[in-house]
C-alpha cells in the first residue's frame, strides 16, 4: 500500500498530462496554463526530491564555515562577542547534526529492501521444508504486516481513503520523532 513520494509524482504529473490538459485544452487558456504549470512542477518536485536531504546538508555545511570565519573576527565589543558566543554555540550543535546526517536516506531505503528480501528468502525456505515451524514464520510475518499496514494507512489516511479516519492512528504518534 505504501505510496513513495517518486512514485505519487510521477502519477500526478501522467494524470495532468494525459486527463486534465486535453480536457481544458482549448476552451479555458488560464486553466490550460496553470495546469501545465502543475505538471512543470511536479517534474521539478520529482528531480528535486532525491537531492533534498544532500542539498540541505551541504548548506549546513557552508553555513557552518562561514560561522567559524566570522568567529574568528576580533571582537572587542560586547555585543558582537555576545552573538559570536551564540553562534558558536549553535555551529557546535549543527556540527554534531551534521556528523549524524553523514549517512543518506537512499541507504535506509536500500537497507529496507534488503530487509524486505531477506525476510522473504526465509519465509520461502520455511515454507519449502514445511513443518510445525511454518506457522510461527506466519504469526511473525502477519504481526509485522498487521504494524506495517496500519503504518501505511496512517501515512495515506490525508488522501481521504479512509472510510473512519479517526480510527487509524496519527502517523506522528507510531513512528515517534
Amino acid at each position: 500500500m505504501q505510496m513513495r513520494p517518486d512514485v505519487q509524482i510521477a502519477a500526478m504529473a501522467k494524470a495532468m498530462q494525459d486527463v486534465v490538459i486535453p480536457a481544458v485544452a482549448g476552451t479555458n487558456k488560464l486553466a490550460e496554463e496553470q495546469a501545465k504549470l502543475v505538471v512543470g512542477m511536479l517534474h521539478l518536485m520529482a528531480h528535486q526530491l532525491p537531492l533534498q536531504f544532500r542539498f540541505d546538508r551541504d548548506e549546513l555545511e557552508r553555513l557552518m564555515a562561514a560561522g567559524a570565519a566570522l568567529e574568528a573576527l576580533p571582537a572587542a565589543d560586547p555585543a558582537i562577542r555576545s552573538a559570536t558566543d551564540a553562534l558558536a554555540g549553535h555551529r557546535g550543535a549543527a556540527a554534531q547534526l551534521l556528523e549524524q546526517c553523514r549517512r543518506d536516506p537512499a541507504e535506509l531505503q536500500q537497507s529496507v529492501h534488503a530487509m524486505r528480501a531477506s525476510i522473504c528468502a526465509v519465509v520461502e525456505a520455511f515454507a519449502a521444508k514445511g513443518g510445525d515451524a511454518q506457522l510461527e514464520v506466519e504469526r511473525i510475518v502477519l504481526a509485522m504486516s498487521a504494524e506495517q499496514l496500519l503504518r501505511d494507512r496512517s501515512l495515506m489516511k490525508p488522501q481521504g481513503w479512509e472510510p473512519d479516519p479517526a480510527a487509524v492512528p496519527d502517523i506522528v504518534s507510531m513512528i515517534g520523532d
